[in-house]
């Protein structure tokens, strides 16, 4: 368990690394190693992620310090700061379906290269790649995702890096967690090897190299809906 995750991340990273970082919105994503990332300053970094958070929260954060050179992510519409460095030049972005991406990221992790789908076939999305026919039917080639390092957020770690997750918080995290080379996953519990029945284990420990205690912070809320409760009769 490591007690710094700046200095961690300093160690790993170098300047135009590949990150993939878990999460969905806000749920569920690695805040703590997030702004590790920002601590360490290493720039022209490519990120993959669902999302790329809000303006300063998740993600947002490396927006902002200007670490990012380009994203490869199926929806970046609550980050203004985003749209403004797309628009200005600043920002590659390779935009990829939800169901794709995640399984890209699984693809990655299974040692799988190249898969073909008929999501996104003759739209901008599959334009220049590989198409084949499959039973009379058009699907395009998306390519495996292997990150120079993942940065996932679990609910329960044992000391051999086993991982279990908490509801949704769930989301692009397990996938996330084989797609790198490197893993460091954040939790916020850690327990004893073997006190995590095998059962429950989501993410085995073969694919995390570290993990690092998350410190309790109030967990943000990218968009809070509320109704009235009904009067009681």
């Amino acid at each position: 368990m490591h007690t710094d995750s700046a200095q961690l991340l300093g160690r790993l990273l170098t300047d135009g690394a590949t990150i993939a970082v878990g999460g969905f919105g806000l749920s569920g994503i690695p805040t703590g190693l997030i702004e590790a990332v920002r601590e360490t300053g290493i720039k022209n970094l490519t990120i993959v992620s669902n999302n790329m958070g809000v303006d300063g929260k998740g993600l947002g954060v490396l927006i902002e310090s200007g670490q990012v050179g380009r994203v490869i992510a199926s929806y970046v519409g609550e980050n203004r700061l985003f749209a403004e460095q797309y628009l200005a030049g600043n920002l590659q972005v390779e935009f990829t379906p939800q169901g794709t991406l995640a399984e890209r990221l699984r693809a990655g992790g299974a040692g799988i290269p190249a898969f073909y789908t008929k999501t996104g076939v003759g739209t901008m999305i599959a334009e220049g790649k590989p198409h084949a026919e499959f039973n009379g039917e058009t699907y395009v080639q998306e390519r495996g995702i292997v990150a120079d390092i993942a940065l996932v957020r679990a609910h329960i770690a044992d000391t051999e890096g086993n991982l279990t997750y908490r509801y949704t918080a769930r989301n692009f995290n397990p996938v996330v967690a084989t797609a790198g080379r490197v893993t460091v996953a954040e939790v916020e519990q850690i327990v004893q090897a073997g006190e995590i029945h095998p059962d429950h284990v989501v993410t085995p420990a073969v694919y995390v190299q570290h993990i690092v205690q998350a410190r309790e912070r109030i967990k943000d809320i990218e968009q809070l809906m509320v109704r009235p409760r009904p009067a009681l009769v």
